[in-house]
């Protein structure tokens, strides 16, 4: 059976969001981040990724990891890619250049997206957002998602999806990268195709099933 290990409060969102669009069988294997943790290494520690066993399965100690009858793959964007391309069908590529267009828009939420949109997402849960400190920090993450962000209005306005014109893994992503900004509204100003496109992803059962797992995870 596919097992995928980690935490739904994690980066895991995004192939078990992708599981719950597939409708495969699955097992989450829980492994925490170590530092979620005052005392990770303590006798009766929950599983997590200091622990020996998890390093076993993971040298890196990132959640999450995958094993999928034997084979594991670790890193939450190869993970996606992978399932996607065995069991996908319209989630996943039809030829070799929608496979290309895949992994780039993977790729760019990661490169251009990620760390300006994670600060904007950490500041705010770190309840720093009225602060001058997070301000400054919510500022200047959104001047760097600027030029990404229009980029993403500019694609999203003439195909509607990040590729073949459909919902597929790049879509979700993208979109899990795009949700750390969402907690700043003014990012998505004058980007009307970028946020309808996000609200019609996260609108979709899949997401909305593995949002309520999330929910209902300990913080």
């Amino acid at each position: 059976m596919l097992k995928i290990h980690g935490v739904y409060r994690s980066r895991a969102t995004r192939p078990l969001w992708l599981i719950e669009e597939l409708g495969i069988p699955f097992e989450i294997v829980p492994v925490i981040q170590a530092y979620r943790l005052k005392e990770p290494m303590a006798a009766g520690a929950p599983v997590n990724t200091l622990s020996p066993e998890f390093l076993a399965v993971n040298p890196m100690g990132s959640i999450p990891s995958m094993d999928d009858d034997g084979f594991v793959l670790h890193e939450s964007l190869a993970i996606t890619l992978y399932l996607a391309r065995k069991y996908g069908g319209d989630l996943g590529p039809k030829d070799i250049n929608e496979e290309a267009q895949m992994v780039q828009w993977s790729l760019f939420g990661a490169t251009s997206i990620e760390t300006p949109a994670l600060k904007i997402s950490s500041t705010i849960a770190g309840g720093k957002q009225d602060t001058e400190e997070g301000r400054t920090d919510i500022d200047v993450s959104a001047r760097l998602l600027k030029r990404p962000f229009d980029v993403l209005e500019k694609h999203l306005s003439q195909n509607g999806h990040m590729v073949g014109g459909r919902f597929t893994v790049a879509d979700i992503n993208v979109a899990e990268v795009v949700r750390y900004a969402q907690g700043h509204a003014p990012v998505f100003d004058g980007r009307p195709a970028l946020k309808a496109w996000l609200e019609t992803c996260q609108a979709r059962p899949g997401f909305k099933a593995m949002w309520d797992k999330r929910t209902a995870e300990p913080a």
